[in-house]
């Protein structure tokens, strides 16, 4: 009998281990950081910019169920790759959107001009993350094999 993946008794692919571990750290920096910066936009600025500052929020949202996803893996492996698919066409949108219309984005958010503000972490973030969370997703799960049509072994 095969040993669990990761010391888990159910057997299920975890996302945490190797990069995963430095991914759940700068995802849960951002998180932080954009929990607080969209927290202080909102409670002291909203009228100046509230759909950036809630764009802000969504942000953080974001960050916060991605490090969740990544620390726990198995059965959430799937909604980080949700979270980071939305992350991506998050940032990508309110780039471009802060480019073409400044006006919307008077002041920085995480995702305004593709992060810049953090050093465009936030555009390559989810891209690591969709690749991180496929490679997990593609990582055999105890009693299969890595091989196709081999068989596991008994121990």
């Amino acid at each position: 009998m095969s040993e669990p993946i990761a010391g888990r008794p159910d057997g299920s692919r975890r996302a945490l281990g190797g990069p995963g571990v430095l991914l759940v750290v700068v995802y849960g920096v951002l998180a932080l950081a954009a929990t607080g910066r969209s927290v202080l936009q909102i409670s002291e600025y909203f009228a100046r910019a509230p759909l950036a500052y809630l764009l802000s929020a969504l942000a953080a949202v974001v960050y916060v169920l991605a490090t969740w996803c990544l620390a726990r893996g198995g059965r959430w492996v799937r909604v980080g790759i949700l979270a980071c698919a939305t992350e991506l066409v998050g940032v990508v949108v309110v780039g471009l959107a802060s480019f073409v219309v400044p006006s919307a984005f008077p002041d920085k958010t995480v995702w305004s001009h593709f992060g810049q503000g953090y050093g465009f972490v936030p555009l390559v973030l989810p891209v690591l993350g969709l690749l991180w969370f496929r490679r997990v997703e593609r990582a055999p799960v105890a009693g299969e094999s890595a091989e196709p049509g081999a068989t596991p072994t008994a121990d």
